[in-house]
């Protein structure tokens, strides 16, 4: 992948995010969103376009995987053929203290990748607030990460436009994340285990505070 200026001169290797950010704007929730599935349940690349649009739901349709619970709006929820552990990240809170993700362990953890620019993650983040608001407690946590390089001001004010109200605000704005957990693309979803394992992922926006979405949380909870 091709490296992309960003302002002030620094690259990055995400040039999909770029092509995201200049679309995203005026595309909304159709916006290119370019991912690479990965291989446990599917070796099939994917992206969708302005003239492709993204499905809004897949309500009723069948698993495409081994796993019966990638179904509905999780259809394209990729699991791993078992829980893998995840490499260390370390990002910030709210109030400017050090976290990681081993810091979360003991809790199953949704960890989304979001970004301001990301029109998808705008369109997500409500119903990621209101799972916050139905599962959050010692058991679970929604971790909203954001990865935008404009830092905490910009993502605190993007949270307050969206309403929400139960998730807590964490940033990692060197944007090293994105390529230390192989993420494809933005929004992108993992579902951790309380041993900070990855149990699989989603990449694109979804319904999270959907059935399909609490069924698959409520299997790792058990």
């Amino acid at each position: 992948m091709t490296e992309t200026k960003m302002p002030g001169g620094r690259a990055t290797p995400i040039a999909a995010y770029a092509i995201v950010a200049a679309l995203s704007a005026g595309l909304g929730f159709a916006a290119i969103y370019a991912m690479r599935a990965p291989t446990d349940n599917s070796t099939v690349e994917k992206a969708t376009s302005p003239s492709q649009p993204a499905p809004q739901s897949n309500a009723g349709k069948p698993a495409t995987g081994a796993n019966p619970l990638s179904t509905g709006d999780m259809l394209t929820f990729v699991f791993k053929k078992s829980p893998e552990p995840l490499p260390e990240i370390t990002f910030e809170d709210g109030t400017g203290a050090a976290r990681t993700l081993s810091s979360f362990k003991g809790r199953v953890i949704l960890l989304n990748l979001w970004a301001t620019w990301c029109a998808p993650c705008r369109k997500e983040m409500p119903a990621l607030d209101r799972l916050q608001a139905e599962f959050g407690g010692d058991r679970f946590e929604v971790l909203a990460l954001s990865v935008d390089r404009a830092g905490a001001p910009a993502s605190k004010k993007f949270l307050d436009e969206t309403k929400v109200a139960h998730l807590k605000l964490y940033v990692e704005s060197t944007s090293r994340s994105v390529g230390t957990l192989k993420a494809a693309g933005l929004p992108t979803t993992l579902l951790i285990d309380r041993e900070g394992r990855e149990v699989g992922r989603l990449a694109g926006p979804a319904e999270w505070d959907g059935e399909d979405a609490k069924r698959l949380i409520r299997s790792v909870l058990k």
